[in-house]
């Protein structure tokens, strides 16, 4: 009786890794390049079937299959295809209700012959749900009761023993992203589109996070009028730790902005600040951002024009708002 397997009798040989880990790359991209010469009429009524369906992508999979599936569902979900997995095992026991004939049935199977799949067609069929399969065998059971049939072969393996599910789950992988990307492309899918599926990732913070929600606002906002004597607006600036000052005119616009680096600069200068109103030490013409911009617009503008801080105006331009880099940090949206 051979022994069990015991990796410690097996001497780890350096070069024998390196050499397997390049042909797994080489078979696994051979695996998927090889797609695209079978990937034609059936992968594009699969789109648009899946388009018109008023349900859901209800995704299937067995063993290495059903975790590629998992990740196929959650990549049509987030990408505008209302989509979930539903493991075929449990299907058989009360889950498949979870199915309706509105929904359309992403199977998938290497070989096409998973038994927790094949039991379940025959039902499917009858409720009158399209199933779209994605198999390795188009002689298969899956095959036969399918409406469409995405060839998802390959030549080999990776596994030198031609047992472990590899360069398979690869080219079933592949195919399932090519779906969604079809999908999304189809409907006009956006990144903010994208950002909405994602509220809690970065992408999201910057697609969704408005101005409105992150600057200063009300007596938080520092501003004085252009006759403001400067010792007035030195207190303005400390007491609202923006490291900056709008200057307004009389209908609240912004006409002006000092900063903490022009304070810096007049003192270098020798300049006698108690003879000074905001009018001579100001910057006319300051950047200014609309309130209805997304903060990321407001990280730009700074990046830009290398400043540090940005009035917020509102539709008619009369100051709202400012926001500086460590709020925008802040709120992480840089």
């Amino acid at each position: 009786m051979p022994p069990s397997y015991n990796p410690a009798m097996t001497a780890f040989d350096r070069d024998r890794a390196l050499r397997l880990a390049q042909e797994t790359f080489d078979i696994e991209a051979r695996a998927v390049a090889g797609l695209k010469a079978r990937t034609g009429e059936s992968f594009a009524r699969a789109v648009e079937k899946i388009l018109d369906v008023r349900g859901r992508v209800v995704v299937m999979g067995m063993g290495k299959s059903g975790h590629i599936g998992r990740k196929v569902a959650a990549t049509l979900a987030s990408t505008g295809t209302p989509a979930m997995f539903v493991h075929p095992a449990e299907a058989s026991h009360g889950d498949l209700g979870m199915i309706k004939a509105i929904d359309l049935v992403l199977a998938i199977s290497n070989g096409g012959e998973s038994d927790e799949i094949t039991v379940i067609l025959p039902v499917l069929k009858r409720l009158g749900v399209f199933i779209v399969a994605m198999t390795g065998n188009a002689s298969s059971t899956l095959a036969r009761h399918a409406d469409v049939v995405l060839d998802s072969g390959v030549e080999m393996e990776a596994c030198p023993l031609q047992l472990a599910p590899t360069a398979s789950t690869t080219a079933q992988l592949a195919l399932g992203d090519a779906l969604a990307v079809a999908l999304l492309d189809a409907r006009g899918f956006r990144s903010e589109d994208f950002a909405r599926s994602h509220p809690g990732g970065a992408l999201g913070r910057k697609l969704l996070t408005h101005l409105s929600d992150v600057m200063r606002s009300g007596d938080a906002v520092p501003r004085v009028t252009a006759d403001t004597a400067f010792p007035q607006l030195m207190r303005e600036m400390s007491a609202k730790g923006l490291g900056a000052s709008a200057v307004v005119d009389d209908q609240g616009k912004p006409i002006g902005i000092f900063t903490d680096g022009d304070l810096r600069r007049l003192i270098e200068k020798g300049v006698d600040l108690r003879a000074v109103v905001a009018r001579d030490v100001m910057h006319p013409g300051p950047r200014t951002i609309r309130d209805d911009e997304l903060a990321a617009e407001a990280a730009a503008l700074m990046e830009q024009y290398r400043i540090t801080s940005v009035l917020v105006v509102d539709a008619e331009g009369k100051l709202v708002g400012a926001v500086n880099s460590n709020d925008l940090m802040r709120a992480k949206v840089i």
